[in-house]
């Protein structure tokens, strides 16, 4: 039944239709308003950080635009790291403040588990997506690192756009779509 009809065979008088609406609107605007940024700042523990590093910046080709250290008594008293002191090296898609912060730090540490072959043999955050306007720099560079491709890729997608997908040094898997060209 439409909106219309519902209007039609059962009263409802325009003050509560306008009232509903604005109602739907303020906690639209209350729900979206606790935000300061649109982006989310993502935290990734690596094993070895400049291992990650070359790979997301000479190979996916992020930028670096900055760190920060966490010291000991920070570490503790946030609860982050029980008073383990780490520096964070963070790392763009572009050197803007709307990019999305990638934020890599390591405790020089192995993982505790194997490294996933696929999306479903873990749980938690298992890749992300990247659009690029051209796949084949990126391919070309990765190449040249002896980075693996999974799966038959680059697989065509809808229209120019292709899909490549690799995993980095610890086993986040990396979506990378767009034009070969």
């Amino acid at each position: 039944m439409t909106f219309k009809m519902l209007r039609k065979t059962h009263f409802i008088p325009k003050c509560v239709i306008f009232t509903l609406f604005v109602f739907s609107s303020v906690l639209t605007a209350q729900a979206q308003s606790n935000f300061t940024s649109k982006t989310i700042g993502i935290g990734v523990v690596v094993a070895d950080l400049n291992r990650s590093l070359d790979f997301y910046v000479n190979g996916i080709g992020m930028v670096k635009t900055g760190s920060f250290t966490i010291n000991e008594e920070f570490s503790k008293r946030s609860g982050l790291a029980n008073g383990v002191a780490t520096n964070v090296t963070i790392l763009k898609l572009e050197n803007s403040p709307e990019a999305t912060d990638w934020k890599l730090m390591s405790f020089n540490t192995k993982a505790s588990h194997p490294k996933p072959r696929f999306i479903q043999d873990d749980t938690g955050m298992q890749y992300i997506t990247i659009n690029v306007k051209a796949l084949k720099p990126i391919i070309d560079r990765l190449t040249q690192m002896k980075v693996p491709f999974l799966g038959s890729t680059p697989t065509p997608l809808n229209g120019k756009s292709h899909f490549v997908l690799v995993q980095d040094p610890d086993g986040t898997f990396i979506e990378l779509i767009g034009p070969l060209e």
